[in-house]
């Protein structure tokens, strides 16, 4: 964190850390610094990824329950998030247990 961040980007990078310390791996999905971020994670219950597209409204993330049987058109999502980077962090991190 820089000095200089706005209270958004530092409570962003805060919960990014936290989502990263309760297993979410995040892989940038375009090049730069500010380039998009997807996050997933594998529990043996839940397939979790999150999508972070900056601080608009264009951020998302997804719980989806595993199972073993084949479902028509796949898993039924069980959980979403939808808003700006500090808004879908913080439900995933203080909504969806490990």
């Amino acid at each position: 964190m820089s000095a200089t961040d706005s209270p958004d980007v530092a409570a962003a990078k805060r919960l990014l850390d936290l989502a990263k310390d309760r297993g979410f791996i995040f892989t940038r999905t375009a090049p730069g610094e500010d380039g998009p971020l997807i996050g997933r994670r594998e529990t043996i219950e839940y397939r979790d990824q999150i999508y972070l597209a900056g601080f608009g409204d264009s951020c998302h993330a997804t719980r989806v329950r595993k199972s073993g049987l084949l479902m028509p058109g796949g898993l039924p999502t069980i959980e979403r998030a939808i808003g700006d980077a500090v808004t879908v962090l913080h439900a995933v991190v203080t909504d969806w247990p490990t």
